[in-house]
């Protein structure tokens, strides 16, 4: 049956099919859900009176988290937080994108910046003197005042950093590792009772709340940890472990089993720490390397994590040179 030729059939124009209900509430009911959590101190953040830069990336975080420290008494200083979608540098909150607010922070003189991605699920902090906290840290610091308040296990992703389990350790819980993505990082704090979870690119899952990456959940912890303690956020962040990583990969030939490659990679260091739920991730005793397939083209990513930033780097180097050997490129 050819339905343009027939008279008999009436088309709505797609404009004009289905409903749109305009309801602009959601913001401050999660606000409103995330200030009622029992970890969240509103009078000890209010007492604090903390002033804090906000990078919203001219996304929804604009709104959303200026909204959230007016709720919690803090001051915000905000820096690119009109929604209008133009993206004043690259959206993801790495060092490299964030020179304007690590320069206004120390202008305004305020206790620490904020920056979010465009949804609003990642999270990364800047310090008062206008350094990256690092959004490796950003899980750390919010799983350590969790942890000091409500004894359980955590969760990240292979890829994230090992500090996240010296803290759970600290507090007498369990970490555990699960495979890179959210829903693998959310099933398996299912699977343990995580008190908290996430992934190492600043993504906070604090299931008090609900089993998804929230900025706004992230940031409410973060500044009550603060207000409780004495210190700095350079101070909070000197407390830490102190790791570093480096992220690279490798380019092979269409051709090349990668598979194959990784399973030789995973054989020949079977006598370290293994695990191989995502590609292959060698546990040294001082560092470790992470070795992933992408799902799209001919490549490994190489993640390393060591005491020093020139130490991954070269555990890094060293691992592509290998690769390379075994692979004959």
């Amino acid at each position: 049956l050819n339905y343009a030729e027939n008279e008999d059939f009436t088309f709505a124009e797609v404009d004009d099919l289905g409903k749109i209900t305009v309801n602009d509430a959601y913001i401050d009911l999660h606000i409103e859900e995330v200030l009622a959590l029992d970890l969240v101190d509103v009078d000890a953040i209010k007492a604090a009176k903390f002033k804090v830069v906000v990078d919203g990336v001219n996304s929804t975080g604009g709104i959303a988290i200026p909204r959230l420290l007016d709720a919690l008494g803090v001051i915000p200083v905000e820096l690119y937080c009109e929604p209008n979608g133009e993206f004043p540098h690259n959206p993801e909150p790495l060092k490299e994108h964030l020179g304007d607010i690590c320069k206004l922070v120390v202008k305004e003189k305020a206790d620490f910046g904020v920056v979010v991605d465009p949804d609003v699920d990642r999270l990364a902090f800047i310090d008062e003197t206008g350094e990256m906290f690092g959004e490796e840290y950003t899980l750390v610091a919010c799983a350590d005042y969790v942890l000091g308040e409500t004894k359980g296990n955590t969760v990240s992703n292979l890829s994230s950093s090992r500090a996240l389990r010296d803290i759970t350790q600290k507090h007498g819980g369990t970490y555990n590792a699960s495979a890179v993505g959210e829903v693998n990082v959310v099933q398996l704090m299912k699977d343990t009772d995580a008190v908290i979870g996430g992934e190492g690119n600043g993504g906070i899952i604090y299931p008090a709340s609900h089993y998804g990456r929230d900025s706004l959940v992230g940031t409410a912890l973060f500044l009550t940890h603060l207000a409780k303690g004495t210190m700095t956020v350079s101070q909070l962040k000197a407390s830490y472990p102190q790791y570093f990583m480096s992220k690279q990969k490798i380019q092979l030939t269409p051709t090349l089993d990668v598979d194959a490659l990784l399973a030789t990679m995973a054989t020949k260091y079977a006598h370290e720490d293994i695990s191989t739920i995502d590609g292959v991730k060698i546990d040294f005793e001082h560092h470790w390397v992470h070795l992933r397939k992408s799902n799209t083209e001919p490549i490994i990513r190489i993640y390393t994590e060591a005491g020093t930033q020139e130490e991954a780097t070269r555990v890094a180097d060293a691992m592509i040179d290998e690769i390379k050997e075994v692979a004959g490129l």
